[in-house]
This record gives structure tokens, C-alpha cells and sequence, in this order.
């Protein structure tokens, strides 16, 4: 039976045999383009790569939507892993027939996908790749055996980041100090400058920038409306908060303590005796969410965790007034969409990682070893107890959420 690679799996194979190989692929470079790198080209079919992290997917739209500028949306394509495809095509910003997957269900489908998304890009005639990556060897190979002409991604020049060879034609360094999204829409830019001149260049990305909106049919409306109804008949029109405790396997230090969950959705439902209180999270989440849930003690509580389709949750978005979750996919979802959301922060950075949507608020306590994860070192951390996210209390997020609840209540009252 095949087993699924994992994240430590990809990220121990990603050092230990993408290194050798990056470096071998390196010195293959050196022969065939030893002219040194093409000034400007013009180009006509754009290919990103950005494997994992659909929320990651989501703070990249603005960056297809320039690519989409320069060459049209049926010149943009993707490569992502299978698991991840899902949030491009809610955007519905590139064809779907533009999406390249990778299957990652074992080592010999990952093998072989990356082959096939290799052959499909010569085919396709691929002249621009834009590694979204942060510093990985996998996507660094991936877009040199591509082919492109042009290859946009970061480099690290004075050994500021892991190792991954020279393998791009437009080198760039990450500057930690610039939003994902902005830099993101950064790599586009490149495109248009003369590699010789790069990493520096006077591109300066647009403070306030374009975002992603998700749009429910009528009929997906009304599924998850009688769906909330089976789970707890009386939710009626009530309104709806929203705790998504999980967080990704990539990094379970951003999880808020579990019981924090409970307690809050205690305060609020004693502070509010109209509200209810959502439970929501995936399949392999739902009987620890789930049970969460029954621990608040309360008839005004719906369990939805492994419930919901993905779509689903976004429609759930719609119909829900406030969304507390931790830094995971489901803060970025939600941004597609009216809810407000509060993503809880810890090992990593707000100013690098929170969505854009003036409907979004991040919250941090802000101690000295926070945030530990990076793209210096591989999104990994030693820390194994994350007093960041215990340091941020429940009074902190009730508040918050009290704060716009109350807002979004005078709101609507017209007062």
C-alpha cells in the first residue's frame, strides 16, 4: 500500500538529495548557457510553481493577476500538489485546464508527477517560470528542467538561506521585511528588467492591491443552510461565529491551546444569547474539533468539523459573521469572502503572512523568540513548547471579537 509523503519526508529529501543535485544541475547550466543570462525577452507563456499552502495561493493572486496583465489568462499556468489545487480554481483566475498537479500519495507518484509536469511544460511551450517557493531545492530543479528561457526566483548570494545551486536566470533575494503578497507580485516584475541588473531593481509593489472574491450560488446557499438546520435546528437565521481550531501538519506550533477554544466560545455565548458557536476543521480534524464542541456544554454549539466540503466552508464563510482561527489556510480563505476574521499568531510573522482584506485582524503576543519560522530555515523550528500562542489569552480574543461583533451589530441596527 502507498503511504503519503509527508512534510518532514519532503523537507529531509529536499536537503539531503536536493543539494547534490542542484549543485549537479548547476554545473549542467554553466555549459549550456555559459554566454551568460539573456537580457529582457518577451514573454508569452507564464508558469508559476507553488506546491503546498493554498493560503499562500491566495496572498499570490495579485501576482497572477500581472502575469494575466502581460500575457492573458489563457498563457498563465500552475503547477501545485493535487492536494492544493482546490483554492486556484475558486479563484478562477487561470483556465483549469492551466493547472498542473503533482501527486504526492507516495514517493513514486511524486516521482512521476514531477515528470510529467516537466514534459507538459515543454510542450505547452513554456518561456517564463516564477518559483514562488521560499529557498526549496525541489521547485528550483523543477524550474530549471522546465526549460524556460526566463526563470524568476530566489537566490541566495552570500549564503543567506539554504543552498539550492544557481539555477535562475532572474536572482532575486527574499527580503523578509516585505509582505508575502507584494513580494510575490515582485518575482512578475522581474520579468520585464535585465537579469544583469538584478536582485536590484526600482520596482516599488502597490500598497493596497487587488483580492480574490469568492461568489456562492444560490444553491450552495441554501445546501449549507439546510446543512447548519440538520446539525442544530435551531440555528434558524441566528448569527454565526465561526472557531476553526486546527492548523496545518506544516507547523502544529501555530496552534492556540484546544481548551482556549472552549472557554471562549463559553464567554461568548454567555455575553450574546443570540449568537451560535461553529466548530468547524477537516476530515482528520473532526473528532477532536467535534469534541470541543460538546465540551462548551451547549445547546447553541454546531459541530461541523469534517462535515463541510472546502467549497462549502467558504459558502459557510458567507453566511457567518466573525471567523477565529489559527495562521492556517482557513484565515486566507476567508479573506476571499465578507466574514471578519481574527488569525491567531505565533511562529510566524503577521507582517509577512496575513491576509490582505481590510476585513482581516491579526493578533500576536509578541514575546522575544516570536516569530522563530522563516524561509531561512526551511519553515522549521527547535522550539517544542509554543509559548507564543499560550501567551496569547483568552481575554486577548475576546475582546477582539467582542470589539466587532458589537460593531457589526450597531452596523446593522443603523445606529
Amino acid at each position: 500500500m502507498d503511504l503519503p509523503v509527508g512534510i518532514s519526508t519532503l523537507q529531509h529529501t529536499d536537503r539531503w538529495i536536493g543539494v547534490p543535485l542542484c549543485a549537479i544541475l548547476t554545473f549542467v547550466r554553466r555549459i549550456f548557457e555559459a554566454a551568460g543570462r539573456p537580457g529582457p525577452r518577451q514573454v508569452r507563456r507564464v508558469l508559476f510553481i507553488k506546491f503546498a499552502e493554498q493560503g499562500s495561493t491566495v496572498l499570490a493572486y495579485p501576482a497572477i493577476r500581472r502575469a494575466t496583465g502581460m500575457v492573458g489568462r489563457e498563457n498563465v499556468y500552475f503547477i501545485v500538489f493535487e492536494d492544493n489545487r482546490f483554492i486556484l480554481d475558486v479563484m478562477e483566475i487561470i483556465p483549469e485546464q492551466n493547472v498542473i498537479t503533482i501527486s504526492t500519495k507516495s514517493p513514486v507518484s511524486l516521482a512521476v508527477g514531477a515528470l510529467r509536469a516537466v514534459l507538459r511544460a515543454h510542450k505547452i511551450g513554456i518561456d517564463a517560470v516564477i518559483d514562488m517557493e521560499f529557498l526549496t531545492r525541489f521547485s528550483a530543479m523543477l524550474t530549471f528542467l522546465t526549460g524556460a528561457k526566463s526563470r524568476v526566483g530566489f537566490h541566495t548570494f552570500f549564503g543567506d538561506g539554504p543552498y539550492r545551486g544557481d539555477l535562475m536566470t532572474h536572482r532575486l533575494l527574499y527580503n523578509p521585511h516585505l509582505h508575502t503578497s507584494q513580494m510575490f507580485e515582485a518575482m512578475v516584475e522581474a520579468l520585464t528588467r535585465d537579469p544583469a541588473m538584478l536582485p536590484t531593481f526600482d520596482f516599488k509593489p502597490p500598497a493596497i492591491q487587488s483580492f480574490a472574491k469568492f461568489n456562492p450560488a444560490l444553491g450552495e446557499v441554501a445546501e449549507v443552510d439546510a446543512l447548519l438546520q440538520r446539525e442544530n435546528p435551531a440555528v434558524g437565521s441566528a448569527p454565526l461565529i465561526l472557531l476553526n481550531p486546527n492548523a496545518s501538519d506544516l507547523l502544529r506550533l501555530r496552534r492556540w491551546p484546544p481548551v482556549h477554544y472552549v472557554q471562549l466560545a463559553r464567554r461568548l455565548l454567555e455575553r450574546y444569547p443570540e449568537l451560535f458557536i461553529g466548530f468547524t476543521g477537516a476530515p482528520a480534524e473532526a473528532a477532536p474539533n467535534n469534541q470541543l464542541a460538546d465540551e462548551v456544554g451547549s445547546s447553541r454549539v454546531i459541530s461541523l468539523a469534517g462535515k463541510t466540503t472546502l467549497r462549502q466552508v467558504l459558502v459557510l464563510y458567507t453566511r457567518s459573521e466573525i471567523l477565529v482561527t489559527n495562521d492556517s489556510g482557513p484565515a486566507h480563505f476567508a479573506s476571499m469572502t465578507p466574514i471578519r476574521v481574527v488569525t491567531l499568531f505565533g511562529p510566524e510573522t503577521p507582517a509577512l503572512f496575513a491576509a490582505r482584506s481590510p476585513n482581516a485582524t491579526a493578533l500576536s503576543a509578541g514575546i522575544a523568540c516570536s516569530p522563530c519560522v522563516n524561509a531561512y530555515n526551511n519553515r522549521q523550528s527547535v522550539c517544542r513548547n509554543n509559548l507564543c500562542m499560550q501567551a496569547i489569552t483568552v481575554d486577548d480574543v475576546f475582546e477582539e471579537v467582542t470589539r466587532i461583533y458589537d460593531s457589526l451589530k450597531r452596523s446593522t441596527s443603523g445606529n
